[in-house]
């Protein structure tokens, strides 16, 4: 078993070494990137703000152009149809992104407040790392996607963006609370 490990990581960095001996930029999602640079290599970490989208599988377009809203405007955005690999676990996955955001974007829509499943785990598992967040410090970003309800839970103590009836308006005040936080001194 030991052997199979080095092996593996003996494979990667052997890839690495040659995409960068292309003059390729190998980036880690997350992290940052490698680059060849003059005699040796360069890593730059990734400044970008780390933001986990949670939706249900019903409004995957929905979550997917705010992913890209969201990449447009500098951020790094997670969500499983984008980031999951094949083979790769995805409940270790989710919990892995999660814990490293800096905000969780919560997609709410009629779909998504009446069924069971992923995105209920996904908001549980936002709502615990909530906790841990200062008060004054914005995480969790709830979207409604449509004219839902959102959960009590979550109403109670988080303002809400409406992504509707015009979606440009939303992004820009979702995109705006998250560079507010990014200045402000109580974020560091």
């Amino acid at each position: 078993m030991v052997h199979a490990k080095y092996t593996s990581l003996d494979t990667i960095a052997r890839i690495i070494r040659d995409a960068l001996g292309r003059g390729s930029t190998v980036d880690i999602d997350g992290l940052g990137s490698f680059r060849r640079n003059g005699k040796g290599y360069s890593f730059t970490a990734s400044s970008r703000p780390r933001v986990f989208i949670a939706y249900a599988h019903e409004d995957s377009a929905s979550a997917a152009a705010i992913f890209d809203a969201l990449t447009a405007a500098g951020f790094d955005p997670w969500m499983d149809q984008r980031k999951l690999r094949p083979g790769q676990n995805w409940k270790r996955a989710i919990e892995n992104a999660l814990e490293r955001a800096d905000f969780v974007v919560c997609c709410f829509s009629r779909s998504s407040t009446r069924k069971r499943g992923g995105f209920q785990f996904e908001l549980r598992l936002a709502l615990d790392c909530a906790r841990r967040v200062p008060l004054e410090v914005t995480f969790l970003l709830p979207v409604r996607l449509d004219d839902c309800k959102v959960p009590f839970a979550v109403a109670r103590e988080t303002q809400y963006v409406d992504l509707f009836p015009d979606w440009t308006l939303g992004i820009r005040s979702l995109v705006a609370a998250m560079r507010q936080q990014i200045r402000s001194p109580k974020a560091a």
